[in-house]
């Protein structure tokens, strides 16, 4: 058994540490990069027939570049609709599956080693059931990505055309990948009661283990096509090849959006699976089932509220190197036709964390130690609301030229500063702050600490946030009202880790101060049963935000196919409008959750089975 344990050990080594860092220090040092490919690109230059006419130029014995291909509308096939809807639609589809089946392993993993080292065979058998979910999923997301994979070629043959030439054979390693994937998948999920006990355990957490480097592998690949799109790397001005695979992949963007997607997969997984146990608890009345799905439930919230913490600082790296790769492109962004989203964002994370505290909240009810703490909901409560409101506030308003002499000017002269980013910044970190104070609090509901020293860690932990809350409303206003604009940006990451030392500092002096703490009696299914409507919020909420980002992600390009490479000269070659990306948003996110209900059914199908028939005699027929 030892053995086993090692060789698990060694490969969690290598798929945690080498593997991450290796792609942390390739994607580094981007400047370097572009200069070592002679890469110096301009926004808009060289027209296309500068490009046409460099193609054939190489002197004798080098190999001929080939430039971006430059189709006209005519070389765009017409099927009748709209082909950018029709791709649309696959495409988001297929992200969203692909998301769920990235993210339910990867936690799945660490519960069943949570089980491992606590001897609590309930970890085990919640892993196994969160895992008959993915495995639905993962069908269907192979559905959507063969069918992505043929709308693509058929609508954009150039395009696709020149992407299979930059990325070559990379792309049937990523076909290869699939095949790996589904091996580690199935025989992960099937031989889980095979390989239960002893050595055959730390065989089955090495499938498990190996069933998530493949998924990663994916990931991080079909990454580097979309980051390609947005800032080509390893190509030059015209788009040829000019640099090796792995310089193509290494973008500016890379990282950012690996990091982005990871932490933001886990989040969604844990919602859906959290809704999946919300449904199966809502659909019994048996005592203990009821608490196992409770115990579900919590566990869901706890991973998507756990992952949804530290995304927002993932999403300001990754703008942060939009705006460095490109002004033009993060203007229009955060500046330009698609700024009112943001607010939208800012809804629909509200929305997120108002649900995930109100779960936390409801479910104090569990324990009977949570009556010292329930006064300080309100005050959470109080922060959450007006934080929310200020995080909404828009900084321009659409008004009639009335309005405008009326109100005397397009900003409120009192909620206006309420709409710039560093009101904004401190509304977002409170949230935070709050939401992470609402998990403390419940994690400490059902403990008496017995250390001699509680209440100096109870006052110092007390002082740091007071200190952090303070540090982040001075810092927004005096650095974002009162000085320059380049020290309003700089505050904003002390801003970040203001917050980040509340939630690093709690969870230190939590988990010493409860170390051998009195546990105080948990019911586990006694929570009222609008809670479980708060886990249904966080699926429908995540996934609207999911499609919305996305819209953002790919109209930051405008009319390019390949960012100031190969242009977008179809008839959809245009941003379009709010209100048809709304539609189109609210269109993906209903046949998602359709989608989702039918993986709820096929799971809980499998645990039906129908009596036997009896004839009228009473026999058994």
């Amino acid at each position: 058994m030892a053995f086993m344990k090692r060789l698990f050990l060694l490969f969690l080594f290598l798929f945690s540490v080498v593997l991450p860092a290796e792609a942390v220090l390739a994607g580094g040092k981007i400047q370097e990069n572009i200069a070592s490919v002679g890469q110096v690109r301009l926004e808009g230059q060289l027209p296309v027939e500068v490009a046409a006419e460099s193609v054939s130029v190489a002197a004798a014995g080098e190999p001929v570049l080939e430039a971006a291909p430059q189709p006209r509308r005519s070389d765009y096939p017409d099927v009748g609709v709209s082909s950018r809807a029709i791709v649309w639609i696959l495409a988001q589809m297929h992200l969203f599956f692909a998301a769920l089946v990235l993210a339910v392993p990867l936690f799945v993993l660490m519960i069943e080693l949570v089980g491992v080292f606590t001897g609590d065979e309930r970890y085990d058998d919640m892993a196994h059931e969160f895992m008959k979910i993915s495995l639905t999923g993962f069908s269907i997301t192979a559905i959507f990505g063969g069918s992505l994979a043929l709308a693509l070629f058929m609508l954009y043959p150039d395009f696709m055309g020149y992407m299979m030439r930059v990325f070559g054979a990379q792309v049937l390693v990523y076909a290869l990948l699939f095949f790996f994937e589904s091996f580690f998948l199935y025989t992960y999920y099937y031989g889980w009661n095979a390989f239960r006990y002893g050595n055959l355990k730390w065989v089955h957490l090495t499938l498990g283990l190996l069933l998530n480097a493949s998924g990663l592998t994916i990931m991080v690949l079909s990454n580097a096509w979309a980051t390609f799109m947005m800032a080509p790397s390893g190509v030059n001005e015209v788009g040829a090849v000019v640099g090796n695979i792995w310089e193509i992949m290494k973008g500016p963007l890379w990282n950012p959006i690996n990091l982005h997607r990871f932490i933001a997969n886990i989040g969604f997984g844990g919602a859906v699976v959290g809704a999946y146990a919300a449904f199966k608890f809502l659909s019994t009345s048996d005592p203990e089932r009821r608490a196992h799905y409770d115990w579900m439930g919590y566990t869901s919230n706890f991973i998507a509220i756990l992952a949804f913490l530290p995304l927002p600082f993932a999403g300001y790296w990754l703008m942060a190197e939009i705006y460095a790769y490109s002004q033009q492109m993060g203007i229009t962004a955060m500046g330009g036709i698609l700024a009112w989203l943001f607010i939208v964002q800012a809804v629909l994370i509200g929305t997120i964390l108002l649900a995930g505290n109100f779960y936390l909240w409801a479910g104090m009810s569990r324990t009977e130690g949570s009556e010292r703490y329930k006064p300080l909901i309100k005050v959470i409560a109080l922060v959450l609301v007006v934080s929310f409101l200020i995080w909404v506030t828009p900084h321009t308003l659409i008004l009639s030229a009335s309005e405008v002499s009326k109100l005397g000017g397009s900003h409120h002269h009192i909620l206006g500063p309420l709409g710039i980013m560093p009101a904004k910044n401190i509304a977002v970190n409170l949230m935070l702050v709050a939401t992470f104070l609402s998990f403390q609090l419940y994690r400490r509901s059902d403990k008496v600490a017995t250390v001699s020293w509680a209440p100096l860690g109870n006052a110092l932990l007390i002082a740091v946030y007071v200190a952090a809350v303070a540090n982040i409303i001075f810092l927004g206003v005096y650095f974002g009202y009162f000085t320059n604009t380049v020290y309003k940006v700089g505050s904003s990451v002390a801003q970040v880790s203001s917050t980040l030392v509340v939630i690093v500092f709690g969870l230190v002096i939590d988990s010493l101060m409860f170390r051998s703490a009195k546990t105080l009696p948990s019911h586990w299914g006694r929570i009222p049963d609008r809670a479980q409507y708060a886990l249904f919020a966080l699926p429908i909420a995540f996934t609207w935000l999911m499609a919305l980002m996305g819209y953002v992600r790919s109209s930051v390009k405008t009319h390019w196919h390949v960012y100031t490479v190969m242009k977008d000269n179809s008839p959809d070659n245009f941003i379009p409008t709010i209100g048809y990306a709304g539609n189109m948003i609210t269109l993906v996110t209903i046949l998602f959750l359709l989608c989702v209900l039918f993986m709820f059914w096929v799971a809980n199908l499998s645990s039906m089975r129908q009596g036997k028939p009896e004839s009228a005699g009473g026999e058994a027929a």
